[in-house]
């Protein structure tokens, strides 16, 4: 898509004469009509020359505050039944691009998608979202796609390429190889074994940027369909399951299930997490325990000797693993096992493990199985060495880039500068490896394509386009169906294969099915015998228990929320995203234990060179609680040379540094550190890490608190009055609000969130928030309405005033533990009932809705900040730059500076200007739209027909919206039920009665450590399962 051409009023505008520019910059120009009058004064006119001025004047004024860029305006003649000017629809749709499944629903605007939601209907999402979901939107109105198909990087016509590439392929010499990432497309593989019926010598390798492959040879090729909702107890072994392992969204919606409590429910699972970098599912855990990468297999072999007997004997010892191993058969059936090892041998002791527990049926559904992981790292290996050899004629890439994010990367580049290898590329952009091959046959956006997927056996959805292809793209599967001979279109294709299994009416099924985005049934065939794993699990015990923990420093690679393997970082929303962690962005970075950097001497910034795999690379230390002793972490999925002006040069490429090892890609290598000079600021949202005993800003419990009296396990402020102590809102100064009609409010559970990020992207993609870029976010001036704030747990508290002193045990308070307790907050504004941000405010730009809302009216706003200088909870966000204008920040904020990206704005929701405070608004232009659907029904709203884009977003369901004057809603049913046991007020002294309440984290485990061991909790209490 091409920028708009340029117009000019006339001639002198073209021309910028001198006169021109005299005129253009005098408001009212001459006076147009000049009366006969008595004065001899020329500079004096009469009244009705001057009403006839003033006239003009408000015209002028008039038009040109009308005044808008040309535009090829094409008038609806015959309008599409289906658009309505200012009305949003709403499409079914799938995104999996590879690492993650996401079955969405796809807001438009007078045809153009500008926000994704999760689809309530499917079964596996279950109306959950994940980050890069939220993000995928912007990658369709990248400028850094391809727009056509074109030869060695050079634009040519369509047919051309079709008839050299035909040519080309009935002639090879040597097989042809496709090279992709794992496909849950079954028409796309039919189409696949089509080609390869066309050109008999085809063979299909799927590789995935971060293998699975040890998983699935344990497996029988596939990944158990675990279903984490049915488990009382959890053991994970380096899997982070809500983060980045196999299908998170799907995970994380499981697992939630038994952490939910209340009065009425007071049991939840309890979660064992062994693991070297503190993952987000770490941080979750009830138990984490802090093992380097080589140790974890001596983990899995322990917990097989003890759950299932007669393996060699285990060079590990815990007693936190002994703890788990009882658990584990205490729960039998109703416990699961995982482990994120790429080792086969590890997996197969898992395997046997979760046999000999009897879960088969409960938390691992053998019918089910997931096919989100397919990768075959053996396969991909032999075939790089059979491409450097020159066995294979001709490769075609479809979205895989293994010029990049493959170990064997060097080899590839090697192989494909070979004139002879016939090199063809489906990526949407110019990147390593396509940059690298003979033809780019860029593949449409999955916006733009239609597609089936089943993520698991028995779920199928379908993906549909939204809008128009916006290049001279095609979709990569009609591609092989051109080459392979087939006249028919992609779409025809996938509908005949649907035929068997939607059946009766086809028409009819087929509808229900394009509008549900989901379907019952199942398109991909069963295999006809079991199959039996790679090694049996003596084998498997001998094999671990040979490998002993290595001595030396270790490295393990490991994957972010956001950025994840590296096909999206040219996605300026994923890379300004937090990591839940250690709240970094923009670049990766070595963790270290705080340990670790005290015994070498380094502060955090200071620049290493690291050194594995004969490769090495360069990046600044974090700092990192509950990294595990002799080990550093190393996120995968940055240093791009080829994905964009956003993603370019960002951090540094990890993927070198992982090995090959026995067929499989190993992240966990031995690796050598060395200082050097220089050093990098680390662009990090949040640096200060602990609650430091303040109660009034979070809260935590223990089960056994929980169980033994609910309404003692959430503490409030009490003031002191003629009466005694009351709670702050019975005094004040203030008149307070009368809600009449509405009053809109938030409840979110401590225990649900999990920290993912989900809602901060769907805050931003709803509400226009800029992208500042890596200075920006290092100068403290990010923009996100919505944080969330991760707090680690102290060895330190108040208990040590009379012993350490107050000054010295504070300071000790600001230090996390070694390995610390993670608490998850979200915080925006709480919409305060007493807003401290309304009384200073000198010109009415923040004021308070006769619904409960905290408003910005940001035309009045004149940019004193004297409101983010009164809120207690930083919630406010001053625009220091004109972000979508500014030259500054069109590297990182590019989309808003061409005409294609500008399409992703909401034009429900201001771009703010420069000088403006803003904040989060409880999305109220959702519930406007909510008010006027149901006034033009003559009802109220129903609740959850108004849901902001945060709630909408969780996939735990961690946040709920509604109104407070409906009691039936949920969010008041949760105020009434929580209030005096786990709802509190974040700051509730200082009496700003804020319109969210908080519920306080419960933890599974035998004691707290965020706050000081009170005497009445001091004992250790048994762990309560679900």
């Amino acid at each position: 898509m091409q920028e708009s051409p340029k117009y000019w009023k006339g001639i002198e505008e073209l021309e910028n004469s001198p006169e021109f520019l005299h005129n253009a910059l005098s408001e009212f120009g001459t006076l147009p009509v000049k009366e006969s009058h008595p004065s001899t004064d020329d500079t004096v006119a009469p009244r009705r020359d001057f009403l006839k001025l003033m006239g003009f004047g408000l015209a002028a004024a008039t038009l040109a505050s009308c005044e808008a860029p040309v535009r090829k305006a094409i008038p609806y003649l015959n309008k599409p039944e289906e658009v309505d000017p200012g009305i949003a629809n709403f499409y079914a749709s799938t995104y999996f691009n590879g690492q993650d499944y996401n079955s969405v629903l796809i807001k438009t605007r007078e045809g153009r998608p500008i926000k994704v939601e999760g689809n309530p209907e499917s079964p596996v999402t279950r109306g959950g979202l994940s980050a890069r979901g939220q993000a995928s939107l912007l990658n369709l109105y990248d400028q850094a796609r391809l727009q056509s198909f074109a030869i060695n990087g050079k634009p040519a016509d369509k047919n051309q390429v079709d008839q050299e590439i035909r040519t080309k392929l009935a002639g090879v010499n040597g097989r042809i190889a496709i090279v992709s990432p794992t496909i849950i497309s079954p028409t796309t593989k039919r189409v696949i074994a089509e080609f390869a019926g066309r050109y008999a010598n085809t063979e299909h390798v799927m590789y995935d940027a971060v293998s699975h492959s040890g998983l699935l040879r344990a497996n029988g090729g596939v990944v158990p369909g675990y279903d984490f909702s049915k488990a009382a107890v959890i053991v994970s072994l380096g899997a982070d399951f809500l983060g980045t392992w196999v299908s998170p969204v799907e995970y994380a919606s499981q697992y939630i299930v038994n952490r939910k409590v209340s009065s009425s429910k007071r049991t939840m699972s309890r979660h064992f997490q062994f693991e070297s970098n503190m993952s987000l599912t770490g941080a979750n855990a009830d138990v984490r325990v802090a093992v380097k990468p080589s140790e974890l297999g001596q983990v899995a072999l322990a917990l097989y000797n003890g759950v299932v007997g007669g393996g060699a004997g285990s060079s590990y010892k815990n007693a936190q693993l002994t703890k788990a191993i009882n658990e584990l058969k205490a729960a039998g059936s109703r416990a699961l096992v995982v482990s994120g090892s790429n080792d086969a041998a590890v997996q197969t002791l898992v395997t046997a493990i979760n046999a000999a527990l009897g879960n088969n049926g409960t938390t691992i559904n053998p019918a089910t199985p997931s096919f989100v992981r397919q990768g075959d790292d053996a396969r991909m290996a032999r075939l790089v060495a059979d491409m450097k050899a020159g066995q294979v004629g001709a490769v075609i890439f479809y979205h895989a880039n293994p010029a990049y994010d493959h170990p064997l990367a060097a080899d590839v580049k090697q192989a494909l500068q070979n004139k002879n290898l016939l090199s063809i590329s489906f990526n949407e952009k110019m990147d390593e490896t396509t940059l690298l091959c003979q033809y780019q046959c860029p593949d449409h956006n999955w916006m733009e394509s239609w597609n089936d997927f089943e993520p698991r056996r028995g779920a199928l959805s379908l993906s549909q386009p939204v809008i128009t292809p916006l290049f001279k793209t095609r979709q990569a599967q009609e591609s092989l169906l051109v080459w392979a001979g087939n006249p028919n279109t992609y779409y025809n294709y996938l509908r005949n294969n649907w035929r068997g299994v939607l059946g009766g009416n086809f028409q009819a099924g087929w509808d229900k099915a394009v509008h549900d985005g989901v379907a019952a049934g199942t398109l991909t065939a069963a295999p006809t015998a079991q199959v039996a794993p790679a090694i049996s699990a003596d084998q498997a015990a001998s094999q671990v228990a040979a490998s002993k923990a290595a001595s030396g420093l270790e490295l393990a690679l490991y994957e972010k929320v956001g950025v994840g393997n590296g096909s999206l970082a040219n996605n300026p929303w994923l890379q300004e995203l937090p990591d839940p962690v250690s709240k970094a962005t923009w670049g990766n970075y070595v963790t270290v234990s705080r340990a670790m950097a005290k015994e070498q001497g380094w502060e955090q910034g200071d620049v290493i060179r690291v050194t594995a795999n004969g490769k090495s690379v360069e990046l600044p230390v974090l700092i990192q609680p509950g990294q595990a002793q002799g080990s550093v972490g190393i996120a995968v999925g940055y240093g791009r040379e080829k994905a964009g002006k956003v993603g370019d040069k960002v951090g540094a490429n990890a993927f070198p540094l992982a090995q090959l090892r026995n067929g499989a890609i190993v992240y966990n290598v031995p690796v050598t550190l060395e200082k050097t000079d220089a050093s990098q600021p680390i662009a990090q949202t949040q640096t200060h890490h602990t609650i430091m005993d303040r109660k009034p800003v979070v809260q935590e419990a223990t089960l056994a608190q929980y169980i033994k009296n609910p309404k003692a396990v959430t503490e409030y402020d009490k003031i002191s009055t003629p009466e005694g102590l009351e709670k702050p809102n019975k005094v004040s100064l203030w008149q307070d609000y009368e809600y009449k009609n509405h009053h809109w409010a938030m409840a979110i559970d401590l225990n649900s969130c999990i920290g993912c990020g989900s809602c901060v992207l769907g805050c931003q993609v709803e509400n226009n928030i800029p992208v500042v870029g890596k200075q920006e976010v290092i100068n403290r001036r990010e923009m996100h309405w919505l944080r969330i704030d991760r707090y680690y747990s102290s060895n330190t508290h108040k208990d040590s005033f009379e012993t350490e002193g107050k000054l010295a045990t504070y300071a000790l308070m600001e230090d996390p533990s070694d390995n610390p307790q993670v608490i998850f907050q979200p915080m925006l504004c709480q919409h305060c009932n007493h807003a401290p941000c309304e009384t200073v405010c000198p010109v009415l730009a923040t004021t308070h809705s006769s619904e409960g809302l905290n408003q910005m009216t940001y035309n009045r706003c004149v940019g004193t900040r004297y409101c983010a200088n009164n809120c207690p909870y930083k919630v406010r966000r001053f625009n220091w730059f004109s972000y979508y204008s500014n030259e500054k920040f069109e590297t990182v904020n590019g989309h808003m500076f061409t005409d294609l990206g500008r399409m992703v704005l909401n034009p429900d929701v201001t771009v703010r200007a420069r000088g403006v405070i803003e904040k989060c608004s409880f999305c109220v232009q959702r519930i406007q739209l909510g008010k006027l659907e149901a006034k033009k029904e003559k009802r109220r709203p129903v609740d959850g027909e108004v849901v902001t884009a945060c709630a909408q977003s969780c996939p735990t369901q961690a946040i709920v919206f509604g109104d407070l004057k409906d009691p039936n809603s949920r969010v008041a049913q949760i105020w009434r039920r929580e209030d005096g046991e786990r709802g509190f007020k974040v700051l509730d002294a200082i009496n700003t009665q804020p319109n969210i309440t908080y519920l306080t984290k419960i933890r599974n485990t035998d004691v707290s450590n965020f706050f000081a061991p009170e005497a009445e909790h001091a004992a250790k209490a048994e762990p309560h399962n679900a």
